[in-house]
Parts: C-alpha cells; structure tokens; sequence
C-alpha cells in the first residue's frame, strides 16, 4: 500500500479512474466531459442511417410467422414428433424402465454433452483429430436431444430463433456444393459447414435457463484452458523454430511458437482470441470467491499461451474483444485499460516487444507474402467472382493450379488468407453478401438483446460472446480462421451462445 501511494503512476491512474467514475466529484470539468458523451450517445440514437441500421427489418420481422419457417421447422423437428409418438404408444413402458428413464433424463442434458463435446474437441491431439470426429460428435448430441423429447412436448430445435439470414446463408452453402467446379472436393467441407450448422442449432436449442449455458461456457474454456496450460509448457521446453511461420531475419533471437494440440500457431491462438472473453465472464459472473479464482487460474495461461503464439492478428483481435466486452460491461475502464497497457508494454518480453514492432511491417516476409496472396486471388476473382469456384480450399487451390500463374516464389495460394475474400470466392457475390448479412444481424440482435436484458449474468455473458465474434471477425481480414475445421466449429460455437444469450433475454421479456 506505501508504494502504491508513493508511486507517482499509480496515483495517476487512480486519478484519471476516479474522475471518469465520478462526474460529480470534479465539478463543472467532469460534468462537461460526461454531458460530450451524453450528447455523442443522443446523436448517435437520433442519427437517421443509425435508425435505419439498427431497426429491425422486415424479413425478421415476418420470419417467424412465414411459411418457409414453419416448414422448415416442421422438417428438422420430425425426429422429436416421431420420439414424442413412440412414447406414448409404450408409456408404461418407459416410464417403468430404469434404462429408459435414464436416456430420457439424459435426453433433458443435452446441452451438458454439447459441452463435453466442446471440451474434448479442444484437447484432442492433432495427430489424433479426425474432423469427422466434430460431425460424429455433433450428431450424437442431436440423438441425444431427439431422445429427450419424447416425454417433453417443449423439447424442440428452435430452427426459427435462428432467423432467416441463417437459413439464406445456408442455401448458398448448398449452392456452392452444387456449383462446385470439384463436388468431390466439395463434399468434404460441405460436411464442416453441417458440422457448424447443427452446433449453433443445438447451442439454441438445448439451452433453456442461464446455469445450462454457463456450465457450457465453462466446459468449453476448461477445454482451452488446459490445452493452453500445455502450450505453456511448450514455451517452457521450447519448440523448433519453423522458418515458414516467422520471419528469420526481423525476429531474430525469437523462440518458437506455440501450439498445443493443433497444427499451427495461429490456429491455437485464434482459439484463444474467441474463448478468452468468455472466460473473463466467467470471472465476473461467479458467485462465490472459489469461483472466480477458479476462473482467474484459467484465464492466466491463456494469456501467457497467447503471447508465446507470436499471433500478431490474434493479439490485436484480442485486444479489440476486450476493449469491446469493457465497452458492454463499463466504458470507464477503457482509458484506464489503455493506459495501463501502454504502459506494460517495456515490461513486456523482448521476442514480444520485437515481434509488435514488426506489425504492418511490409519487410516482414509473412505480411509481404500476405499480400502476394492477395494480388494471385483477385486473378480469380476477375473470372468467378459472380457465381464463385465451390466450396472449400481444395477446390480453390485446384483452380489456381489449373488456371493461373504461380505467385513470386513459384507456389500457388491454397487459400486466401481472408474470411471474407474466401467465402466471396466460394460461394459468389450473392453467397458473399448472405455471409455478411448473417454476421450484421447477428451482431445486431445481440447488441440489442444487451440492451434488453435485465439479468446482469446473461448481458455479461453476451457481451463476452460478441467481444469475441467481434475480435474474430477482424483476425478474419488477415487469415482464413476456416481453414482448420476445429476453429471454423469454435467460430459457430461462439455464434449460437449469442443466440442462445439472445433467446434467455426474449424469454425473459415473455414472462
């Protein structure tokens, strides 16, 4: 306590943070500062395109009651109709069997198998991952789903809470298997987009109270938790320095990077960007001290894994998941947060420090080769930019094979480094702009569920699931998040706890 209070530094901080807690106590300095921002939030909430973007359209406006969504919902719920009708016909039968009783009660946790799958899918070595495995392990949880539905008539999947972009998204999804320039290289992907699909679906579906979603919030960063802990452990052995993924002569000296049971250093630390947020729920939304140390222990090597990836675009998504999740819990903490950040940044490692300093760095060989990437993809893009090459890398890179000039080095993209770019060049520009609609309206209704809600645990934990929707989507513009399977099914994990956090608020609101 003497040196904090001796400390020049933390006396200013301690000051900047009061002064933005508390506009009375600075008199007429702080009210001004409060009313700008008071007037920023009118102006922004008066401004007409504001309005325009932030009401809700007419499409989700008509979804639910449309005929497409009653059709659509009638057809994936068949199973659970068919579960319901077996058991009355053998009632007492059921109701008379230990076993049947037992997968019934387990048909009703559901969402405890959703989160043991997500758990294991994050500590399966890559070696030993197979991703049909995350296909398998999602269709074993609809079973179990489906089976619970016989003795609950509420028991249902709540395709219509997903909303039309969804099902728009997924049409062309299908298209781009059916176009494919390749359907037998197709296919394969097709099955991980089914994967991501179903795992937002059940994610909606399963979860009817907050305690079910936290217990899968928490199952799912235990499992990045302990593969970070061993990523930690690979920093502290060291790992062969591969030339391909650093480069040689701007990072000299640096170690390594980190992997843990995935293939790639960006594949863990994109992981760790979209599931870090979550765990800082976790921290605020425990209810007792064991809880959020509990939460806290987990929080730390993932951190550490973080920085000992050496992801450059992970450590800025991440950074700008938690400037957003503080922007949602309390937009006071930013300045400081900034502050202390700046200020942390000479204590930092050095291999650390060196690897910020060459962000942007067009010197750097993966940021110049970034770029060699781009200017093959818009080769392609000139001749299928409208109806798109088909689904999934395999087929792009075989149409760059086939079709167009090596790159510098003499190698061809085997994808586009870029979410965005990738998808427009599977799936076309109608495809492309169905993506983005899914992802604006997602984050749309999330932010104004947000501001709905009046349970602080939900809000809490929507506003870590958009923090880290949010922090992805910008590691999107630098890499292709999709190209290993697990991230693209981490990806629409996190989408369908939006969507469930969305779903507590509404039914919330109903009662």
């Amino acid at each position: 306590m003497t040196i904090a209070q001796n400390s020049a530094v933390l006396r200013f901080l301690a000051a900047i943070w009061s002064f933005l807690w508390d506009k009375g106590r600075y008199g007429a300095v702080g009210r001004f500062f409060h009313s700008i921002a008071a007037a920023l939030g009118r102006a922004v909430r008066h401004n007409r395109l504001c309005r325009l973007l932030w009401r809700e359209g007419k499409l989700p406006r008509a979804w639910p009651r449309s005929i497409a969504c009653r059709l659509l919902t009638g057809i994936f719920n068949i199973p659970c109709a068919l579960m319901r009708w077996i058991y009355r016909l053998g009632q007492r039968i059921w109701e008379g069997s230990l076993f049947c009783r037992l997968v019934l009660a387990l048909g009703g946790a559901s969402f405890f198998f959703l989160g043991l799958l997500m758990m294991g899918m994050l500590l399966v070595p890559h070696n030993r991952w197979n991703n049909l495995y995350g296909l398998a392990g999602v269709l074993a949880v609809a079973v179990i789903f489906v089976l619970g539905a016989g003795a609950r008539s509420k028991h249902r999947l709540e395709v219509d809470r997903l909303g039309p972009y969804m099902t728009l998204y997924m049409g062309f999804i299908c298209y781009g298997l059916v176009v494919s320039l390749s359907e037998k290289l197709s296919l394969r992907f097709f099955a991980f987009h089914v994967t991501a699909f179903l795992l937002v679906l059940l994610t909606v579906s399963a979860v009817r109270r907050f305690e079910q979603l936290q217990l899968v919030t928490a199952m799912a960063v235990f499992g990045v938790a302990l593969a970070a802990l061993y990523g930690c452990y690979q920093g502290y052995i060291g790992v062969d320095v591969v030339a391909s993924q650093q480069d040689m002569n701007l990072n000299a000296g640096m170690p390594g990077r980190v992997y843990a049971f995935f293939d790639n250093p960006n594949n863990f630390a994109e992981l760790l960007a979209m599931l870090i947020p979550l765990n800082l729920a976790l921290v605020l939304n425990a209810r007792s001290w064991r809880g959020k140390l509990w939460a806290v222990i987990a929080l730390v090597p993932c951190a550490a894994a973080l920085g000992l990836t050496y992801s450059r675009s992970s450590w800025i998504g991440t950074a700008l998941a938690v400037l957003v999740f503080l922007a949602f819990v309390n937009w006071r903490l930013i300045p400081l947060i900034l502050v202390l950040g700046l200020l942390a940044i000479p204590l930092l490692p050095q291999t650390i420090y060196n690897r910020i300093l060459t962000i942007g760095n067009m010197a750097d060989s993966s940021t110049s080769y970034r770029f060699a990437i781009y200017d093959a993809t818009a080769n392609l893009m000139r001749d299928y930019w409208y109806r798109g090459v088909g689904l999934g890398s395999d087929v792009m890179k075989k149409v760059f094979e086939q079709n167009y000039p090596t790159m510098f080095d003499g190698n061809y993209p085997i994808h586009t480094h870029n979410n965005y770019l990738q998808m427009w060049g599977e799936t076309g520009i109608v495809g492309f702009i169905a993506y983005l609609a899914l992802l604006l309206s997602q984050l749309k209704e999330g932010v104004k569920a947000f501001r709905a809600g009046t349970d602080r645990r939900v809000r809490i934990l929507l506003a870590a699931a958009l923090a880290g929707f949010c922090g992805i989507l910008v590691i999107g513009v630098a890499e292709y998040t999709w190209f290993y399977p697990r991230n693209m099914f981490v990806y629409f994990f996190l989408f369908g706890i939006i969507g469930a956090c969305i779903k507590l608020v509404k039914l919330e609101k109903a009662r």
